[in-house]
């Protein structure tokens, strides 16, 4: 039974600062007091879901009540019982790292592990509130056990790979038994999944590299989705720059991001990754904006070995894509996962996008969504799909010469700011072109290019900024 204890302020305070304590296992926190405490004890089919600020007490329940159409990130904890430790976890809060928007503490005093979601706007405040923590005299320490350094489980293949049929997509990863009552009675064999990206709604208690290797080797499917920054002329809280420079670079270091989720979830190169962008009303600015985001993202895809997709409303986000699919200022997609919600599970986009583009096995259709189904006798609120993909490939990187009129520092990827080499004055040879971080110098010159570095001639899949090169053929 979780102990949940609330105490009001000492003092009259500004209800903006009137905060509560939390108690669970005796690991007491202050909390903002507008937070809702939820007991999932009490409610196990609550939905841990950070698009409002609240505290989860205890173990997510096996079948969560989550709406499938919930996007969006505040801040807020999950508070549970210690069990196991991974690398991501760390002991002291002044150790803990934020990973895919996310601080986890194992806090051994109280035995208990807690997950703190955040923005970037909000992490600040996350860490303010986990400062307040302390432990009371009735709490039960327990040693967390360190997972064994394993081997990360692998999906079956690039995802979602050659596939024609229905698929389906949910807030959170379901539990291995909705998936299997769902493999024997629905119609459906692929599953949408949001592995990275600091806007997700849904906590992911399920995906783990486990989940994912179990269910591809079942015959399912994944469509694995990154939900970050979103059109600039929106509302919502996360938004990407409307300069287009700024948010080519910020589109790649969310791909970064997301191939490093997809390799932690054992989802191989040679997969596809889609960028969650919601629907927006697009303009000229905003436009330029998502289709330079979306360059970035793909550039950096295509340097780490993957595909690049894009979901979005069909008209905004995709039709702004296809008005400019031969335009070379921008890098194309490879998949569109286009949400019109016809009913129709096919792959037309109507005249949102001409016949002929990305037509090559390279469309999902999200024809219908926010509706509950139940197979097995376990209820999902999804959004229904309709795939027509093909595993593909990346292209194929071209090696050219450059000559570098300086010794030039190399680093690992095109956003890293640790010096791994030097590629030296002379003519080089290079490929991979990908966006990455500025570099400038006194006189005002700057280039925000970076090459790959080719073996023969210097140190190996590094990276140097195109700042650098004097000429290339």
């Amino acid at each position: 039974m979780a102990g949940l204890t609330a105490a009001a302020p000492a003092a009259p305070a500004d209800p903006a600062d009137a905060v509560r304590t939390v108690s669970y296992h005796g690991y007491r926190v202050q909390v903002p007091a507008d937070w809702r405490v939820v007991d999932l004890e009490q409610h196990p089919t609550a939905c841990i879901r950070f698009d409002t600020p609240a505290v989860y007490l205890g173990t997510a329940g096996a079948e969560p009540d989550c709406p499938a159409g919930l996007k969006g990130r505040t801040e807020g904890l999950h508070i549970e019982p210690l069990t196991r430790m991974t690398s991501a976890t760390a002991r002291e809060l002044k150790d803990a790292k934020s990973r895919n928007s996310e601080i986890r503490l194992a806090v051994e005093d109280a035995g208990v592990l807690v997950t703190a979601a955040h923005t970037t706007a909000t992490e600040r405040h996350v860490r303010q509130v986990l400062g307040t923590a302390r432990i009371s005299d009735d709490a039960k320490p327990k040693k967390a056990i360190p997972s064994a350094p394993l081997a990360t489980p692998q999906a079956v293949g690039p995802q979602p790979g050659d596939f024609t049929g229905k698929g389906f997509d949910a807030c959170t990863a379901p539990s291995q038994g909705a998936m299997d009552a769902w493999l024997a009675g629905s119609p459906y064999r692929a599953v949408g999944v949001y592995i990275s990206g600091g806007w997700r709604a849904c906590a992911q208690p399920n995906l783990t590299a486990s989940w994912v290797s179990n269910q591809t080797a079942k015959g399912w499917r994944l469509i694995p989705l990154d939900v970050g920054l979103q059109a600039p002329c929106t509302s919502f809280s996360s938004r990407m720059s409307s300069d287009p420079g700024t948010a080519r670079s910020q589109g790649a270091n969310a791909a970064n991001g997301s191939i490093s989720a997809a390799q932690s979830l054992g989802i191989p190169a040679g997969s596809a990754l889609y960028s969650d962008i919601e629907g927006y009303a697009s303009n000229a600015s905003c436009k330029a904006a998502v289709l330079s985001y979306l360059s970035g993202w793909t550039e950096a895809l295509h340097a780490g070995g993957y595909l690049s997709g894009v979901y979005s409303s069909a008209s905004s986000g995709i039709r702004d894509a296809a008005s400019e699919y031969d335009n070379p200022a921008y890098t194309r997609v490879d998949h569109i996962h286009f949400a019109w919600w016809n009913g129709a599970a096919d792959t037309n986009t109507g005249s949102y996008v001409p016949a002929n583009m990305w037509a090559n096995h390279q469309r999902i259709h999200q024809y219908m969504g926010e509706v509950t189904e139940t197979y097995g006798g376990v209820s999902i609120n999804i959004d229904r799909n309709y795939l027509d993909v093909g595993a593909g490939s990346p292209p194929t990187p071209s090696k050219y010469w450059v000559d570098t009129f300086a010794d030039a520092p190399v680093f690992a990827s095109p956003t890293s700011t640790s010096q791994t080499g030097t590629l030296y004055k002379a003519t080089n040879y290079v490929y991979c072109k990908a966006w990455g971080r500025e570099i400038r110098d006194g006189a005002g010159n700057y280039n925000h290019w970076w090459l790959k570095t080719d073996p023969d001639v210097g140190p190996a899949n590094q990276y140097v900024s195109a700042y650098y090169l004097s000429r290339w053929g």
